[in-house]
Parts: C-alpha cells; sequence; structure tokens
C-alpha cells in the first residue's frame, strides 16, 4: 500500500464538469490521484485542504511550545495539537502532494502557514550546534515531494528567464528535506494570464506530464 498526503490550497475551486473560473492547480492534484489509482496499486489518500481548514498562523505561544523541554503543560499540548495532527501525517506519508498556484511570485499565505506548523524542532528536525554552522537536519526521510502548480506567466523553470522571480518552487524544494523528501518533481501549468493558444498547451503538456509521473510512482517497489 502506498500512502500518499495531498495538500491543496488554491482559492478556487475545481468541478470536472465546469470550465470557467477554475483551479488549474487542483485540476492537476485530481488527475494525478486519479491515474494513481488507475494503476490499481492499493493506495490511500489523506486530503488536506487548506483554503476550507486553514491553519493557525505561529506565534510567541506556539514558539514557546515548540522549544518548551521537560513535560508540556496541557495548554501547551492544546497549543501544538494542529501541528501534531499534520505532522502525524507527513509521518505516515510515502508521497507528499501539493497542489499550489503561484501567488505574487511565492506560495499561497495558507500554504506556508501549514509549512509553519508542519516543520518543527525535535519532530521534522534536530538542532545541535556541535554540528557547526550546519546546526539543523532533517529526521524523517523516505519520501517523494510531488509539486503541481500553475501560474499566470512563463519562464519560472530552473534555467529559464524567470526562474529567480519564482518563490515558490525553490522554497518548497528548498523545505522538502525537512519533509522527508528525498525525491522531488514539479509539474506546471504556464501562461495561465495570457489566455491563448500558449496556455491551453501548456495544460496539456501539464497533464501529460503528470499522468506519466503518477504512472511511475504508482508501480510496485520491488
Amino acid at each position: 500500500m502506498e500512502n500518499i498526503l495531498y495538500i491543496s490550497c488554491s482559492a478556487r475551486k475545481y468541478h470536472e464538469n465546469i470550465s470557467q473560473h477554475q483551479s488549474i492547480s487542483r485540476m492537476l492534484g485530481a488527475q494525478f490521484l486519479a491515474e494513481f489509482n488507475r494503476s490499481g496499486y492499493e493506495v490511500e489518500v489523506t486530503h488536506r485542504n487548506l483554503s476550507e481548514k486553514q491553519p493557525a498562523f505561529i506565534d510567541d505561544t506556539f514558539i514557546a511550545a515548540a522549544f518548551a523541554k521537560g513535560t508540556l503543560t496541557k495548554e501547551q499540548h492544546l497549543i501544538l495539537e494542529e501541528s501534531d495532527e499534520i505532522i502525524e501525517e507527513i509521518c505516515n506519508a510515502d508521497i507528499i502532494v501539493i497542489s499550489s498556484p503561484m501567488y505574487n511570485y511565492g506560495m499561497p499565505a495558507v500554504l506556508k502557514a501549514w509549512f509553519d506548523m508542519a516543520i518543527r524542532i525535535n519532530k521534522t528536525f534536530s538542532f545541535d550546534l556541535a554540528r557547526g554552522n550546519k546546526p539543523l537536519k532533517p529526521t524523517l526521510s523516505g519520501k517523494a515531494l510531488v509539486l503541481l502548480a500553475s501560474w499566470g506567466e512563463f519562464g519560472f523553470r530552473k534555467g529559464e528567464s524567470q526562474y529567480h522571480l519564482n518563490h515558490l518552487s525553490s522554497h518548497i524544494e528548498q523545505l522538502a528535506p525537512y519533509l522527508g523528501a528525498e525525491k522531488f518533481y514539479e509539474i506546471a501549468s504556464e501562461y495561465q494570464e495570457f489566455a491563448d493558444h500558449r496556455h491551453q498547451s501548456a495544460k496539456q503538456l501539464a497533464i501529460d506530464e503528470v499522468t506519466k509521473l503518477a504512472s511511475m510512482l504508482s508501480k510496485p517497489k520491488h
């Protein structure tokens, strides 16, 4: 069995039978899961829809509880409850799929809030000053992270003209090891704001790439 944790965060919804004003990133996520299921490989999906269940923003009480040593108080346990639930979902996952649009060249606020809840000292990373200038070390491993993105412009992939403006993919790839991801895959649909033949071609290409990736990842490991 493969356990997939699916994180969606677009402010827009996606319905297969509606064509206008639909979330492309959610469409790619649905395509990935559908293709994975078609493989016949046994899979369990946990879907956390961040636009419906928005994570809390961390504050000073959260930081104090997360860094507390010794036995936590009842209040501290309650403060960390949402983070504990998010981290448990990550620990149980073999594949983490994140479908996300690019907002203002970065990730949606709800997705950043999820990462802030997910990456926590003594849970997903350790901190040891004996390591010198690199005291942080991820403690989870063996997972794959799939980013299914959409953006209005183009040229944001590695090696392309606007990659330096892409604070969505680059940020998530940097954080991936702290979710236990040893493999990172990215597929994106482009040209959404142009709404022309380039957008249609880019969207179809992304759908084809998602189908191939899901088929590859759904093959049983030997």
